[in-house]
Order: C-alpha cells, then structure tokens, then sequence
C-alpha cells in the first residue's frame, strides 16, 4: 500500500538557497529564475561561511544575503534553529542546498520536510557523502552523474527528483569526471525546482512521483 505524503505547491514560490563556497549551482538556478524558467524568486541566499564567494556573487545581482557565524552558537541545534527563525520571518517557501557544507539537523529537516532539496554529484543512493567522484572512479563503475533530492535527516538518502547519468571514462579523474557531471547538475537542478513549483511534485513513501498535471497521477 502506498502513501502520498506530499503534493508540491502550484505557485510562485520564495526560495532561500545555502551555499557554503561560489555556488555554481545557485547561479544555474538563479538564471533559470532570470529567463522565467522556474516560476519563483530568490528571496535570500545565506552561507556558513563568512567570505563564500557566492555571497559576493549573489550581491552583485542584488540579492539578499545573510551569514551566520557558527561559533556563535552553543551547539549545531541552536544554529539551525536561528537559520529557521530567519527562513520562517521571510516566509521561504523551499530552501535549495548548493554546495552547503554543512549536515542539516534533525530537527531542521523535520521543520522544512518537502521543503528542503539537494544536488548531489552521484547516482544515489550509490556513493553518499563526499569526494563521491574519486569513489565512482576506484569503484570501476561504468556510470556516474547526479541526483536531486528531498532531504531528510539520514545524509543523502531522501527521495529521488531527478537524476542525470554521466559516463566515466577510463582516462577520468575526479576532476575530469566531476567538471562533466556538473554541467549536468546545472541542467537538473532547474529542472527539479521548476516541478516543484508546477505543483507536479508527488511524494508517496520514497517514490516521488513527476505528475503531467495537478489531475493526473
């Protein structure tokens, strides 16, 4: 027996993206916005890390950013619960992770549920975690490329998007094969945030289902 759990919203929504370095993967998503691919705006991008050059990047295209210092807070709970009180004043509709470094809580992942997604550069649930590359590489495996996925609190393993498949090659290298399979995340990303906000999104148990319409299933 299956469970729809949840149906994405049909509307223009308000994203918040995380980013903890130049954020390649916010800019793909912030020209999609741009060219009225993605029915939503940016409203703020915040990062970890004080001198990330996306936040440089994101106020020179007039977006909001916000930064909050880690140490300032007594442990990794108290510091997501201040982002969500941030995210919660700006009414942020989903929260998109581009290269944010950092684990999300439990409790955070509870709060957004369906409201958190990420890009990773892997088939998942192969190859969680990082330099996932270099893994696809020593593995010997024919096929890499990238996911987009809800998150949830086990690290990499919320329901799948979209997926992009990438080759690797006997002559690859983790950056070889990492700079390939980025150009793919950049089409994925967009693509996944794009259904999100078409209301064609339906999660039921891990599945998410991609609806051709908000009356079909």
């Amino acid at each position: 027996m299956t469970d729809t759990t949840f149906r994405s919203p049909n509307k223009k929504g308000k994203i918040a993206v995380f980013i903890s370095g130049r954020g390649s993967n916010f800019m793909a998503l912030h020209d999609s916005i741009k060219k009225g691919y993605i029915n939503a705006g940016i409203t703020v991008v915040f990062s970890n890390k004080k001198n990330a050059p996306g936040l440089q990047i994101a106020q020179d295209r007039n977006l909001e950013i916000l930064y909050l210092r880690p140490k300032n807070y007594e442990s990794r709970e108290d510091y997501d619960m201040a982002i969500a009180k941030e995210l919660r004043s700006r009414d942020i509709d989903l929260i998109c992770l581009a290269g944010y470094m950092r684990i999300l809580t439990a409790e955070f992942c509870r709060e957004f549920k369906h409201r958190i997604i990420n890009i990773h550069p892997a088939l998942l649930p192969s190859f969680t975690g990082l330099h996932v590359q270099q893994k696809a590489i020593d593995w010997g495996v024919r096929f890499s490329g990238a996911t987009v996925h809800f998150v949830i609190p086990d690290v990499d393993m919320g329901p799948i998007i979209t997926q992009a498949v990438v080759p690797v090659l006997q002559k690859d290298t983790e950056d070889t094969l990492s700079a390939r399979i980025l150009k793919e995340e950049h089409k994925i990303y967009p693509e996944a945030v794009r259904l999100y906000f078409e209301g064609r999104l339906e999660v039921r148990d891990r599945r998410v289902l991609i609806l051709d319409s908000l009356f079909k299933s």
